[in-house]
């Protein structure tokens, strides 16, 4: 339990900060510094640091970047996290592009389920918005998993006015006519802060309110995954659409998650500013107890909510990317 009574049972590793997409809200054009080798977790680290959170609380892990497929054998780090008796949920966030490629290696290493980000089906625009392309390898990825029953398979959609919300209705026909869970995201200013503009938020009620002229929409339990959305099954379709509302309603009180960075910190919220540094802990040696105390500090230092609406914060304020989304 952190401070205040939230189980957090629920750990999201940042791979890497690298990606293979330019996209206009998240990574800069020309893409980010490396880190270098000696700076961010080795694999063995990664898994030693999901094998701690284990001894404390940790059941769900989420593998994130960056993009983490584009992190040299990942499917070993699943592997060996799927050793680990406690973990009983491995999951992937990615943007698809290398997934067909890797799926069947990925499933048989461990991995249950897969979020796949895309955040519209025309060409053009999502030429325009990664800066790069690749939008039928993303189709590609959504229906192999599928194929290889990795459910629920989910989509993220991140919705911006002026930009894709005449898409939204395409999205939702995608979640009647496969059993796909489409999560509609509100925009967030999380990464470059010159494309981000507070009037292209389009809240999650009104991309509701929207849907609901066009589908019969039935609250649901949540669907597997420890998320924050809320669930809505479309009456005769086969998957269901999410709204995650992190601008509109805080859903802070029920967060269940601490998150590792790619160069070791370990923070209570994607916002907040608090770090505790696990990879100096390792560099010195530090025992199995002194990291699980570090993880508990996480834990008990985990802010009530975050601050999101009044701004991503100072110009050194970590992006996104940075820290894992």
């Amino acid at each position: 339990m952190d401070s205040f009574g939230r189980h957090i049972n629920y750990l999201r590793i940042s791979v890497t900060d690298r990606c293979n997409l330019r996209c206009q809200y998240c990574m800069p054009e020309d893409g980010v510094q490396n880190l270098g080798h000696g700076n961010i977790l080795s694999l063995e680290d990664l898994a030693r640091l999901a094998r701690i959170g284990a001894q404390v609380g940790i059941r769900k892990v989420r593998l994130t970047g960056g993009e983490p497929l584009v992190r040299k054998n990942i499917t070993g780090l699943i592997r060996c996290i799927a050793d680990i008796p406690e973990i009983d949920d491995i999951a992937l966030t990615t943007n698809g592009i290398l997934f067909p490629a890797m799926a069947q290696d990925l499933k048989a290493a461990g991995l249950k389920r897969v979020n796949i980000s895309m955040d519209t089906m025309k060409e053009e625009r999502f030429a325009y918005i990664t800066r790069r392309g690749g939008l039928n390898q993303v189709r590609e990825a959504v229906f192999k998993a599928l194929e290889l029953d990795m459910h629920p398979v989910k989509i993220n959609v991140v919705v911006i006015r002026g930009f894709n919300d005449d898409e939204i209705g395409d999205f939702a026909r995608l979640a009647y006519d496969y059993p796909l869970h489409v999560r509609f995201i509100e925009y967030m200013p999380v990464g470059d802060l010159l494309f981000w503009n507070p009037d292209r938020m389009m809240s999650s009620q009104e991309i509701l309110d929207r849907l609901k002229s066009d589908y019969e929409l039935n609250p649901e339990k949540a669907v597997e995954g420890n998320g924050p959305a809320r669930y809505y099954h479309i009456a005769g379709g086969a998957g269901s659409l999410g709204f995650i509302s992190p601008m509109s309603h805080q859903f802070c009180s029920e967060c269940n998650r601490i998150r590792l960075t790619a160069d070791g910190k370990l923070r209570g919220c994607l916002y907040a500013k608090q770090e505790v540094d696990l990879k100096a802990a390792l560099d010195r040696g530090a025992y199995d107890e002194e990291l699980q105390e570090l993880f508990l500090t996480a834990i008990k230092t985990k802010p009530a909510h975050h601050e999101m609406n009044s701004g991503w914060g100072q110009q050194n304020f970590r992006k996104m990317y940075q820290i894992g989304g």
